[in-house]
């Protein structure tokens, strides 16, 4: 059973200890799945605008250089190849796709396997809600100093939650993001060392499988 620490966010009450919910937090990691996940996403951020052009897309190289014969040079039938400066280029990057994809079952394990393995760590902290008034970074710093977590964390509320100033009180601090319930990832549960996550982002999330 993988247990973690529920905060109040309101100052003055200590934190309880309650069990996660095994179908999210107590699976089995597979590193092998954790791997194609990232990789699928980090694909699929990729713009593919890279561009070059080829000899028939270059400014001009309508005449020919110079005769064919009699010169003592080597023959050349436009200024625009690949051989000149200013030429076309030979096999560059043209505008694709790069996006992947992987299975329903694959992504929902991916998941599953990234939460568990920050929860087995002991790095998955909860706290019953996070309701900033107004943005407010020093706020936000107090409430993380309070939970207890350092190092990079990744900061997950409910969407009903995800206001204004829920986010960005959290974004002046390079080392804390803050998303919605509805967009929980493994890449970014992985990249950070902590997760915080409010009580209505976990019943968001387990709304998902």
């Amino acid at each position: 059973m993988v247990e973690a620490k529920v905060y109040s966010f309101a100052e003055g009450a200590g934190p309880q200890t309650v069990a996660l919910d095994e179908r999210l937090f107590g699976g089995e990691i597979n590193k092998d799945l954790l791997y194609r996940m990232v990789r699928v996403q980090m694909a699929n951020r990729r713009q593919g605008t890279s561009s070059t052009k080829t000899r028939g897309e270059v400014r001009g190289g309508g005449r020919k250089p110079w005769r064919q014969k009699g010169t003592g040079r080597a023959r050349q039938g436009s200024r625009r190849s690949p051989l000149w400066v200013g030429g076309g280029t030979t096999f560059g990057p043209k505008p694709r796709s790069y996006a992947m994809n992987l299975t329903k079952k694959m992504r929902a394990g991916a998941l599953v396997s990234a939460l568990s393995d920050r929860a087995q760590e002991g790095r998955v902290v909860l706290i019953d809600r996070i309701g900033f008034e107004e943005p407010k970074t020093k706020g936000a710093i107090a409430l993380l100093a309070r939970l207890g977590v350092a190092g990079s964390v990744l900061v997950v509320v409910g969407s009903s939650e995800y206001g204004r100033a829920v986010k960005k009180s959290f974004t002046n601090l390079p080392y804390v993001k803050c998303i919605a319930g509805c967009g929980v990832n493994v890449y970014d549960v992985l990249r950070h060392d902590y997760l915080v996550m409010t009580t209505g982002a976990v019943e968001e999330l387990r709304g998902r499988f």
